[in-house]
């Protein structure tokens, strides 16, 4: 049973390129423009899932999506750290920012730590392992990370270390056995 996943990261919001913590914003007009280029280089899916969150619905209705709405696929909840910019975060809870980035079961924010995202993201991709065909799913930079070395078998805290680009690709292929990275970091229609 072969299964493919294509993670598309949401299109690029105020948040993102303020460096801010997100707070469930829209993708910036020109993110949704660049999406026609993108639309036309994805390959047919079987499925199609999105985030709940308000940048994923809107850049998989800009790609011509007709995607379902996946829980699992979810942004990390950053709790009272929602809008705030690294550097505010930085100067308020300079404690908490330094055990957030040291324990991936901290949440010193409120919200959701680093690993439940990571347990959210591997439940879904066992959920896939045992479907065949291509799903694309449209969610954010933290859930891809925390995929992607799901499947390498690397600590969690490597997710540190992985950037990932507003409406990038990451593809991952399954025998119903395993997951293999494919590719990851693929851009198309950026310039």
């Amino acid at each position: 049973m072969l299964a493919r996943l294509t993670m598309i990261a949401s299109g690029a919001t105020q948040a993102t390129r303020k460096g801010r913590f997100p707070n469930d914003e829209a993708p910036e007009p020109r993110a949704l423009d660049r999406a026609g280029a993108l639309a036309a280089s994805l390959r047919r899916a079987d499925r199609v899932w999105t985030s709940p969150a308000l940048a994923a619905r809107q850049t998989a209705e800009a790609l011509g999506l007709d995607a379902t709405v996946e829980p699992l696929l979810g942004e990390q909840d950053f709790g009272r750290w929602a809008g705030l910019s690294f550097e505010e975060v930085q100067a308020e809870d300079p404690e908490g920012m330094a055990v957030w980035f040291a324990d991936v079961d901290a949440a010193p924010h409120g919200g959701e730590s680093l690993a439940a995202v990571a347990r959210r993201g591997a439940a879904l991709m066992e959920r896939l392992a045992s479907e065949s065909g291509h799903t694309i799913a449209l969610t954010h930079p933290v859930p891809i990370r925390a995929a992607i070395v799901h499947v390498l078998g690397a600590p969690l805290s490597s997710v540190w270390k992985i950037d990932i680009e507003p409406m990038s690709l990451t593809e991952f292929r399954g025998d119903g056995r395993r997951w293999v990275l494919h590719a990851s970091g693929v851009v198309v229609g950026t310039k």
